[in-house]
């Protein structure tokens, strides 16, 4: 993480084009200053996505969730009554999938507490104090979570690498089809969460690496996602930004670009 702050990268670009040097940035109304912060985090927004930067790489590990209660399960019925518990189930039920006695494939909860438990399909067969797997497989992403890396996804407990990013047709698939299960964990993500399948009734660690979006950070280091103050920083070289600001300055003024573009590119190749 570079210690230049954003009005100091705005400061040297605006001197080397000739510009009046601004005392500051973020609280000013100066129409020019507005769109030379604006500009200065599409340099840092672009550049986040041009590459996978080693200070923005980041690995990440949580433990897969399953429970194990009874309920009694009537046939043509969405609604499991009598349930044992429904402990870690009623926050986020769409989460869990349920594997027992007359519950259909690809079953997810819709709704659970009180006793009750939801179905997303009806039961197919009747059962009475049943036992009833709920293995939650959607889970949160990481808050500042962009892209994953390829080839980084492995279940720690078995030793596996995960297999995926599945397609939404193969996903469909796995679900629905006759073969459905293996010993390895599939994935995808989907809905701004990762999901895994099949349901492992188990805890396994899993983890991957992913591509952070937070390439700037407040003077207290607190990460984040642009610049919104003046002595903000970001993790990206002080000459890289202050040529990309410079270029992008030139661009969208509709001045020639190609001196600016040849410096920029060339300090990007570093």
């Amino acid at each position: 993480m570079s210690t230049t702050t954003a009005l100091q990268l705005t400061q040297q670009a605006m001197g080397e084009m000739g510009l009046a040097v601004p005392t500051a940035l973020f609280s000013s109304t100066n129409t020019d200053l507005i769109q030379m912060r604006t500009l200065l985090n599409a340099c840092g927004y672009e550049l986040q996505r041009k590459h996978e930067w080693q200070a923005l790489s980041t690995e990440y590990r949580f433990s897969t969730v399953y429970y194990t209660y009874t309920g009694d399960v009537p046939s043509g019925s969405t609604t499991v009554s009598s349930m044992s518990s429904t402990t870690g189930l009623t926050s986020t039920p769409s989460y869990f999938q349920v594997v027992g006695t007359g519950i259909q494939q690809d079953t997810y909860l819709t709704a659970a507490g009180g006793g009750t438990v939801t179905l997303s399909l009806a039961a197919t067969g009747s059962a009475t104090t049943a036992s009833l797997t709920f293995t939650q497989l959607k889970y949160a992403l990481p808050s500042d979570f962009d892209r994953l890396i390829d080839r980084t996804d492995w279940d720690k407990s078995q030793h596996w690498e995960m297999l995926g990013p599945e397609t939404a047709q193969q996903w469909q698939w796995l679900k629905s089809g006759f073969i459905s299960t293996g010993p390895r964990i599939r994935f995808r993500p989907l809905g701004n969460l990762f999901q895994i399948w099949p349901a492992i009734g188990a805890a396994h660690v899993l983890g991957f690496e992913y591509v952070s979006k937070a390439w700037a950070a407040t003077s207290a280091a607190v990460a984040q996602n642009s610049f919104t103050a003046d002595t903000d920083t970001c993790i990206f070289n002080d000459r890289l930004m202050v040529l990309f600001l410079k270029m992008k300055y030139f661009e969208i003024k509709g001045f020639d670009t190609t001196a600016l573009m040849r410096d920029f590119v060339a300090e990007l190749d570093l």
